[in-house]
């Protein structure tokens, strides 16, 4: 039997599936109902999806003619009522869903649990700008939890190497997706800090579905991270996706290459701002000292500087004058006392028992004390007579 005659090719393959399918009325038009996962919003403006339940899976596109009437923006988690066609993509041999309406239908299970535990958290304060560490301008050794095996680790590598070839990259491998994952993403959180095996921390994994990247949506891990003292960046998933790790990390970078550029710095870029920097000092010190001499010239040609006695001239003046004023304070001050005390001893003068005495008259004194009637003398008492020019005793009889 020549099988040769009787092989159709791919093509053909595919396309009789796809007819078949076309020709089917069921499936012409089909509500189909599921949750949204893989979810992609094209820059063309068409939406790119899966749609699955607790078993399988189907995938699903929605043209940009159709997506511009939706009410609502579908996202991961979503639950939805499509209607629309079966189809086959003939280059894939993929059936899929041609969507031509979308409405909610709720939200998925996955999806409210994680805005339960993000609530929950947010309110714990788990997501406070307030606790967030500073990630170190240049640390030494970066470690990196995610897995040992796929490109995330060699991007985290190349990326890291490129910037700083002298920085440590320390892996600690985990599952980053499936069961366990978390709890082996907590123990590896805990393991670093114990040990104190890095000075910042990369989560990272590359993107993928709600469900893949559900290990970071975990409390277990949320929690770790909070309680990490060594700074923690989350590179979980693509721009798009975020999970509970990136809320709680001190730092969220959009994909795992901008984790690394994150946490290690370009060492030739900084190499560069210091020689700018350097140069700029450089510049400015000597502005700064030409403006120092232009100053000094300024200073020493002046007339102060040229003549420095004129600054102490007006004070010299100054002070010959006030004393000048003060000698002739004083001189007047004496003329005036000197005045006053004449004044004074020429009343004293005329006022003086002595005055009297030059007119005649005497006074009568004994025991140097002044005789004023005869009652107070006595036969044979010694006296003295004070006349103007001197004393004379005498008896009295």
């Amino acid at each position: 039997m020549n099988y040769q005659d009787l092989a159709i090719t791919v093509t053909q393959l595919n396309n009789y599936i796809k007819e078949k399918i076309a020709n089917d009325e069921f499936l012409k038009e089909i509500f189909i109902k599921g949750e949204i996962s893989n979810f992609k919003h094209h820059y063309t403006g068409h939406l790119y999806f899966t749609l699955k339940d607790e078993n399988c899976l189907v995938k699903c596109i929605m043209f940009k003619t159709y997506a511009q009437k939706l009410k609502f923006e579908p996202k991961d988690g979503a639950k939805v009522i499509i209607y629309g066609n079966v189809s086959v993509f003939e280059r894939d041999g993929v059936y899929q869903i041609y969507a031509k309406i979308m409405e909610e239908d709720g939200i998925g299970s996955l999806y409210k649990e994680y805005e339960e535990l993000k609530l929950k958290l947010e309110q714990e304060g788990l997501f406070k700008v307030e606790h967030k560490q500073k990630i170190p301008k240049l640390p030494k050794i970066v470690g990196v939890l995610t897995s040992q095996t796929g490109s995330v680790i060699r991007d985290i590598i190349n990326v890291g190497t490129r910037r700083d070839p002298k920085v440590r990259i320390r892996l600690y491998p985990v599952p980053v997706q499936g069961e366990g994952a978390a709890i082996k993403i907590a123990e590896g959180i805990r393991y670093m800090n114990t040990n104190k095996l890095a000075d910042v921390l990369i989560i990272a994994r590359g993107g993928g579905s709600i469900e893949d990247l559900w290990p970071f949506n975990e409390e277990i891990v949320a929690r770790e991270i909070y309680n990490s003292q060594i700074p923690i960046i989350s590179a979980v998933g693509h721009e798009t996706d975020f999970t509970i790790a990136d809320f709680v990390a001190d730092l969220r970078a959009p994909t795992p290459s901008a984790g690394a550029e994150l946490a290690i710095p370009d060492r030739e870029e900084i190499k560069q701002n210091i020689n700018i920097t350097k140069n700029r000092l450089k510049v400015a010190l000597n502005k700064k000292i030409e403006m120092e001499k232009l100053r000094y010239q300024k200073c020493m040609a002046s007339s102060i500087f040229k003549d420095p006695t004129r600054l102490f001239q007006d004070e010299y003046y100054r002070l010959d004058k006030n004393i000048k004023d003060l000698e002739k304070y004083i001189k007047n001050k004496k003329q005036e006392k000197e005045s006053r005390f004449i004044e004074i001893i020429a009343k004293l003068d005329t006022l003086s028992p002595l005055k009297t005495l030059t007119r005649g008259y005497s006074l009568v004194e004994k025991s140097g004390k002044i005789i004023k009637n005869k009652k107070e003398l006595k036969k044979d008492d010694i006296i003295d007579i004070r006349f103007s020019d001197g004393k004379q005793k005498v008896k009295v009889i």
